[in-house]
């Protein structure tokens, strides 16, 4: 039995249910990002005032008042699209068990071809800091991409 092909994941519907609103995607990323609540980046204070700015949460310190917004030191900084259409390009690409093209990107999500790139390209990026792709092995011989690396049936 193929453990990978079986692996149990969040289906589309659930994923809609759970990330389908810019609201549910803002809680995510802010839980995510602070998970004790908010920390000032320059001072430390947990102590904030949270207004709007263009179409995303700022929070400023009250300490230092330092602003900071919500996507700022992410990847989703500096860019137009809405956070539904990152956290869906995040689920297509995860679940994709031989990769996702930027064409069938571009597709799903309804962007442009370069927009499809450069989410994936950021996305790529973002993955191979968190956890490089490449790993050698003592004794194997060359580099190993991990994404090639399948468990063997016992």
């Amino acid at each position: 039995m193929n453990y990978i092909q079986y692996k149990p994941g969040l289906t589309m519907p659930d994923f809609l249910k759970q990330f389908g609103t810019e609201v549910q995607c803002e809680a995510e990323l802010e839980r995510a990002r602070w998970p004790q609540g908010f920390v000032c980046p320059c001072c430390s204070h947990t102590g904030y005032s949270v207004f709007t700015v263009g179409s995303h949460k700022t929070f400023q310190c009250q300490s230092c008042r330092h602003q900071t917004s919500l996507i700022s030191g992410t990847l989703f900084q500096s860019t137009h699209l809405p956070l539904t259409v990152w956290f869906l390009a995040i689920y297509l690409i995860s679940q994709a068990n031989t990769g996702l093209s930027s064409l069938a990107l571009m597709r799903h999500l309804g962007v442009s071809y370069p927009t499809a790139q450069l989410i994936q390209r950021k996305l790529k990026e973002t993955m191979s800091e968190r956890e490089p792709t490449v790993t050698s092995l003592p004794n194997l011989g060359p580099k190993i991409d991990s994404d090639q690396l399948m468990p063997l049936d016992k």
